[in-house]
């Protein structure tokens, strides 16, 4: 990984200019600062265009442009088969395509080695790895690296990358290259990593809502009972409030926030919760040391649900601009979008809940139609299958109405991936078969389809997931 970082290092210090495209999610748009940053400190010329998704058409305005290097961040695994005429670099974590000999070059297997020289990809993948031993942000990151090794102080953006995209999500920490763009982080003094509760807000959220909204893991009685979060606080002894202010989980003396620990710990075991459920309390949690304490962008998940919040509408420029350093306008604007975000996931959550999700043989589904942007409907639809009460058992499928056709957002478990689920597959055969496109994680996946195609999709796609976790399969909707 790191050779093939320093070819593709190489080829864009050496180029006249760059154009970096960027995903509008957390870790593309934190991938898009890195490589923008590294290229301005190498004193590259650049611009950056931040899609919605790499498609055909996307891809076919690219090569219009011809820039005389494309730098694509966290997409272009899905179309590296078709890269053909650029001369570009792609940092991704997605299941890539299968790169094929095109017909017209197997004579010349010389020109298809240089075909191949102009298009280099660093994915995880490529290495037998999975799409969280390293993010978009993260195989971007190694290249900034490997352009300057002074480029390690945006080690801290990578980790958000990873952080936003759930990368510590199964083992409460990261892994595999993640593990060493931590190290980088820590030994440039941008990052510190601690053993603390895992739930959200750490740095904002007044303590007793960090609990309330708790659902990895959900804690019986409090999660969702404000009130009942603060009771549980003050019988421990702790005031939440102080000086007409409710504090934040980072503002405790450590005694006190083991002492909260310890008996969270004591509460889920009381109330039958299994161990394994109850050690995701805790885990390895990430902060950027030089950001302003009480900041969303001094905690890595906060600062990448800020991030993502940008993106989602409309708004990646503002993201990017954070990013970068901006701590004035972009960052107030940040906050706006955020604001509006959380409003936004709450009116979808009611809305799934009024419509309810419908049942197949192996997967579930609901179709939100115009009242859950396409941006935010894979956001929906992972919280409704986190959500208390969900069938954990069946990997949900949303769809909503776009501009380009009908947006298909899929959301699995690690459970079921590890029993041989496989979204990216499931997700691009069946759109493929319906005159769409379509890819991502085992996880977590997405697709375009033309409207009208839902209900072909989905028997297609309750066929596929049934094979691949090995049960019977049928259009049987509840």
């Amino acid at each position: 990984m790191w050779e093939l970082a320093r070819r593709m290092a190489e080829k864009l210090t050496a180029a006249p200019s760059v154009h970096v495209y960027g995903h509008i999610d957390s870790d593309g748009i934190t991938g898009s600062a890195i490589a923008s940053e590294a290229l301005a400190r190498a004193g590259v010329a650049h611009e950056v265009t931040f899609l919605k998704k790499l498609d055909e058409a996307a891809l076919a305005a690219v090569k219009t442009e011809n820039p005389p290097v494309a730098w694509f961040c966290d997409f272009g695994a899905g179309m590296y088969d078709r890269m053909g005429g650029l001369t570009a670099i792609i940092t991704d974590h997605h299941v890539p395509t299968e790169r094929e000999i095109p017909k017209e070059m197997r004579k010349d297997l010389a020109a298809f080695a240089d075909a191949q020289d102009r298009v280099l990809m660093l994915n995880p993948h490529l290495l037998g790895e999975g799409s969280d031993a390293a993010s978009g942000a993260g195989t971007t990151y190694m290249v900034a690296k490997a352009m300057d090794p002074r480029n390690t102080d945006l080690a801290g953006i990578a980790i958000v990358g990873a952080v936003a995209d759930m990368q510590e999500r199964e083992f409460r920490r990261v892994t595999g290259f993640n593990r060493q763009i931590l190290q980088d982080g820590v030994e440039a003094g941008v990052l510190e990593a601690k053993i603390d509760l895992r739930l959200f807000g750490r740095e904002t959220r007044p303590i007793h809502k960090m609990l309330q909204y708790a659902s990895d893991p959900w804690i019986p009685r409090l999660s969702g009972n404000g009130e009942a979060c603060i009771a549980f606080l003050l019988e421990l002894g702790l005031e939440p409030k102080q000086e007409e202010r409710w504090i934040a989980w980072n503002e405790l003396p450590e005694d006190q926030r083991r002492l909260v620990v310890s008996e969270l710990v004591r509460h889920m075991l009381d109330r039958g919760c299994g161990w394994r459920e109850t050690e995701r309390l805790i885990g390895e949690q990430y902060t950027l040391l030089k950001e302003e304490r009480g900041s969303p962008t001094r905690d890595a998940k906060e600062f990448g649900t800020l991030i993502n919040a940008c993106g989602r509408y409309d708004r990646a420029d503002v993201g990017y601009r954070v990013c970068r350093g901006d701590r004035g306008e972009a960052l107030e604007e940040s906050f706006a979008l955020l604001r509006g975000h959380r409003e936004t996931i709450v009116r979808s959550l009611d809305f799934i809940d009024e419509i309810g999700i419908q049942q197949m043989a192996a997967i579930q589904y609901f179709h939100a139609q115009d009242r859950i942007r396409d941006t935010v409907v894979g956001i929906a639809a992972g919280m409704a299958l986190n959500a208390q009460g969900a069938n954990l058992d069946l990997p949900i499928v949303a769809f909503a109405n776009a501009d380009d056709g009908v947006k298909v957002s899929s959301r699995g478990t690690r459970d079921l991936v590890a029993r041989g689920l496989d979204l990216a597959a499931a997700m691009h055969d069946a759109a493929a078969a319906v005159g769409g496109q379509g890819g991502g994680h085992h996880v977590a996946a997405g697709a375009t389809i033309p409207p009208g195609k839902e209900e072909e999709f989905l028997a297609i796609v309750d066929r596929i997931v049934g094979e691949q976790l090995g049960r019977p399969v049928g259009f049987s909707v509840n």
